[in-house]
């Protein structure tokens, strides 16, 4: 990876920083983004002590100004775009409406990377070949897209908000890797496994904070819950390779839903009205 430029999101902890430490070490300038300053620049000099070439952004991508200001930060910074790493999600239990008005699990886990894409892709694609790679989880497989009910308005569960939002990480891939064919930009997305990380604490349910001691053993590591991000965004093997789902740095086949292209096209239609993208600035 020496001479890249990769960008991590939710780059500051738990499966985000092995991923940037984990590309670092391979040579690779990375940009990591946090929402917590002091935070993220701990995060910095851990890789910058192993040797690593790390720059440091700050944004909370639940706001839809932010991921606009983070772009063009980003953007200023970087001549060049190798790899965007789509990696920060979240989980909460309850519901919470950002400053946008959007559900908080929505608009983070989904609408944060389908924005901030968008707003990458040029510079992605005049790197080219480049690569976009979106951290989901295995829970996509309990997804539904709710398009009556989005936003958990009417009715709201932490699990289904998940759930629903790590399907669209997929169907956006998969729509986003057919409408970049040929560009020499590639999208794949990836299930990390269980993970030992400090997920869902801000907002969880009881059950979870019981249950978290007795499993915790039996998770992975964050260095081994990166291993297929590091994967998809440095090794050969996947050159050229596009709108795959991945766990364990294999091709896996992913839910019957998150194959639907008619919701694929209506998911990226409805996202592109949230976050206000006109037609011409949409991948094509």
């Amino acid at each position: 990876m020496t001479g890249k430029t990769v960008l991590v999101t939710g780059g500051t902890g738990g499966i985000g920083l092995a991923t940037a430490a984990g590309l670092a070490g391979l040579g690779a300038r990375v940009g990591i983004v946090g929402r917590d300053e002091g935070r993220a620049r701990a995060a910095a000099e851990r890789i910058r002590t192993a040797g690593g070439d790390v720059d440091v952004f700050t944004a909370d991508v639940s706001s839809q100004r932010e991921v606009q200001r983070l772009a063009e930060q980003v953007l200023a910074a970087y001549p060049r775009l190798d790899v965007l790493v789509n990696n920060v999600g979240g989980y909460w239990a309850t519901r919470h409406a950002t400053e946008d008005g959007l559900e908080r699990t929505f608009a983070v886990n989904h609408l944060a990377p389908f924005l901030l894409t968008h707003l990458l892709l040029d510079r992605l694609r005049s790197s080219a070949p480049a690569r976009v790679v979106t951290v989901s989880s295995g829970a996509q497989a309990m997804g539904r897209i709710d398009f009556d009910d989005l936003q958990g308005q009417r009715s709201y569960s932490g699990q289904r908000a998940y759930n629903q939002s790590k399907l669209a990480n997929v169907l956006f891939t998969y729509e986003l890797a057919r409408r970049l064919e040929g560009s020499g930009v590639t999208a794949n997305v990836l299930h990390p496994g269980v993970v030992r990380t400090a997920f869902g604490q801000e907002d969880s349910r009881g059950w979870m904070r019981l249950m978290l001691p007795v499993v915790r053993p039996f998770m992975k590591t964050p260095e081994h819950g990166a291993e297929t991000s590091i994967y998809l965004a440095s090794s050969p093997e996947v050159e050229g390779v596009s709108g795959r789902y991945f766990a364990n740095s294999r091709a896996k086949t992913s839910s019957r839903a998150s194959y639907d292209t008619a919701a694929a096209q209506r998911l990226w239609d409805v996202s592109a009205g949230l976050v206000g993208l006109a037609p011409a600035e949409q991948a094509s």
